[in-house]
């Protein structure tokens, strides 16, 4: 029997998750008010379970319409509910990605980048003889240098760069100094495919990472997951990203440089949780394994200063009509 729950807090918030909806109930006096949690006296929290999030099309449609962009049922059911909508957290951060997105370029490049084909190196030494190159890694990894020959480069690190080339010149000239830096940067191709805003092959500069290709695809797109992005890399997975420890703690640990033939793969979007009312932040927040009432108040920034957070009401609903209501107290236990 799928179940749904709508959980109030006696608090002017809101939380709905995966299939639990939280919504805000004010005071009678409140009821044509306006959104804005300006009333006296306690509002409650509903929490709404959805079973899925995503809008299905008909069994017998034979069209499929690009419904990226169309609201999740979850959207709408919350809409309906608390008679405004929304907003998707985080979302906002890639609305208008595409014509903002600026490639990298003029940027210093980290140590740890790692020469390869297509990359320009300009070269200049002095001592025995003198040299003034810019030469470009051919692709078998290659320079050639003149009163030196070929010299292998592909795969050596940035920062290792001017002791290598040294290392080979000096076997043919004594008495040498060199200064090497990098001219023109090479392109790589990545593909991104899944729920992305707009999934395809892309080609980009080779000092970007995963968070700068996301920008590049206009990030996961309503039906995408934010937290459970992935970059694959031949038969293994390098990295998750979870964009929400970005968004909410600046942490950019899991962001990695990306190497030719990458794979971003972006899952459909994991149960989601309303919040609404006196909470500092409200939205629908996507919520990770395990995710409890407290943490998930805790995405929306904690409840708001004015808002009495004695117990909450936990509104069952079953087979998608049939509600039952209980009463609780914030530490889980139940109320007379």
């Amino acid at each position: 029997m799928t179940e749904k729950f709508l959980l109030r807090v006696l608090a002017p918030v809101l939380i709905l998750t995966g299939g639990l909806q939280l919504r805000a109930q004010r005071p009678e006096a409140c009821a044509e008010a306006d959104t804005r949690a300006e009333c006296a006296g306690p509002a409650k929290l509903s929490v709404i379970e959805a079973v899925d999030p995503v809008v299905k099309a008909p069994a017998a449609s034979v069209h499929h319409a690009d419904t990226r962009d169309a609201p999740l049922e979850f959207e709408k059911y919350v809409a309906q509910s608390l008679g405004y909508p929304l907003p998707l957290f985080g979302r906002s951060l890639f609305s208008t990605a595409p014509s903002t997105f600026a490639p990298l370029a003029n940027v210093p490049v980290p140590a740890d980048y790692v020469i390869g084909p297509g990359d320009e190196l300009v070269i200049r030494g002095w001592g025995q003889a003198e040299i003034a190159a810019r030469v470009s890694v051919d692709r078998s990894g290659q320079i050639f240098l003149p009163k030196v020959g070929m010299v292998s480069v592909a795969g050596v690190h940035y920062a290792d760069l001017h002791a290598h080339l040294l290392g080979a010149i000096q076997r043919v000239l004594h008495d040498f100094e060199l200064n090497v830096s990098l001219g023109q940067l090479r392109s790589i191709q990545i593909l991104v495919v899944g729920q992305a805003q707009q999934p395809g092959s892309y080609t980009v500069s080779s000092l970007s990472t995963l968070v700068n290709a996301l920008f590049t695809c206009g990030g996961p797109s309503v039906r995408g997951s934010m937290r459970r992005i992935e970059l694959r890399r031949g038969d293994r997975t390098v990295t998750t990203l979870d964009l929400y420890e970005l968004l909410l703690k600046g942490d950019k640990s899991h962001d990695v440089s990306l190497l030719p033939g990458d794979v971003i793969y972006i899952p459909s979007v994991g149960p989601l949780a309303a919040l609404s009312g006196s909470v500092n932040v409200p939205g629908i927040y996507e919520l990770a394994p395990g995710t409890s009432l407290e943490q998930g108040i805790a995405l929306a920034g904690g409840i708001a200063t004015t808002a009495d957070n004695q117990s909450v009401s936990i509104e069952r609903i079953e087979q998608h009509h049939v509600r039952r209501v209980t009463e609780l107290a914030l530490d889980g236990s139940e109320r007379s």
